[in-house]
């Protein structure tokens, strides 16, 4: 008769395989591929326009809160009426735009969708044009096209479509380190594409550049720019393993954290399998053998 010990050994032997293979897929899965580095040109490569045009990160540096606006209705707004103890997405853009800044909000939206999150109720997402020359009717427009992108009930209080003039959208340019120019010839601004993340008191806590943030990028920064008062269990595990790059503006996965939570789930795994089989064992009903006299 086998022995109760000998049984977990050649159970586990027989199962050890498929864990260590689920272990790998796991950390696998957990550990993105190394993204290849952007080849950026040097600036002296650069037309002398878009030489002036740049994101320099200003971390956990204060907006002015207190600079005046006009919303999408025509109100009198102060940019601190939209912090009152939410993170906020912070987008410049210029509504008259032909291309890129249509792409931003496009993207932005995009990624956004694939959030449990709601604008208005976890954030805030603030859209503030650059051209001292646009109108409250050419942001409604746009806030307009962006919820029907964004397509989720009950959140049009969540975006905010600003336009203002020159001494208030240079001030809130230059805080958060957004560089743009005015090209006469074309009647075009270049500028740079990217989000800023700001805490409820106001404060840059992320940047995330390119059109379309990584859902993934864009929740954490939100965690982190709340600190953790929204989110789940899950996004502390992840911000655990996952650390912000502000060069790149994304969050890479920290190996050795990832490969040690990776163990600690196999021991637990291997763990509870053991309980379980054991316990299964205790509760088995005895075994009869029959015998000759």
């Amino acid at each position: 008769m086998n022995s109760p010990k000998r049984n977990v050994f050649s159970w586990w032997q027989a199962r050890a395989p498929v864990a260590c293979l689920a272990a790998s897929l796991l950390l696998l899965w957990l550990v993105p591929t190394a993204p290849i580095a952007a080849q950026t040109p040097p600036a002296s490569s650069l037309p002398p326009l878009l030489r002036q045009v740049s994101f320099d990160p200003q971390l956990n540096a204060a907006v002015p809160l207190e600079l005046t606006f006009q919303d999408e209705a025509g109100r009198i707004v102060r940019l601190g009426d939209y912090f009152a103890g939410k993170p906020v997405i912070l987008a410049l853009v210029y509504y008259s735009c032909p291309m890129l800044c249509n792409q931003v909000l496009q993207g932005l939206a995009s990624s956004l969708r694939a959030l449990s999150f709601d604008a208005g109720r976890q954030f805030r997402v603030v859209v503030v044009s650059f051209n001292p020359h646009e109108t409250p009717s050419m942001a409604a427009a746009k806030k307009q096209d962006a919820l029907e992108r964004y397509h989720r009930a009950g959140t049009e209080a969540g975006w905010h479509f600003l336009t203002g003039e020159n001494p208030s959208i240079e001030a809130l340019t230059r805080a958060v380190g957004f560089r743009y120019a005015y090209d006469s010839q074309t009647k075009l601004y270049a500028h740079a594409s990217g989000f800023v993340i700001l805490t409820p008191q106001g404060r840059i806590s992320r940047y995330l550049y390119g059109i379309e943030p990584a859902p993934r990028d864009l929740r954490l920064g939100l965690v982190e720019a709340s600190a953790n008062k929204i989110g789940t269990p899950v996004d502390r595990i992840l911000l655990f393993c996952y650390q912000y790059d502000p060069t790149t503006g994304k969050y890479g996965a920290l190996v050795m954290r990832l490969v040690r939570f990776g163990g600690i789930l196999a021991v637990l795994g291997l763990v509870v399998s053991i309980l379980l089989f054991r316990r299964r064992e205790q509760h088995a009903p005895p075994s009869t053998s029959a015998g000759v006299n």
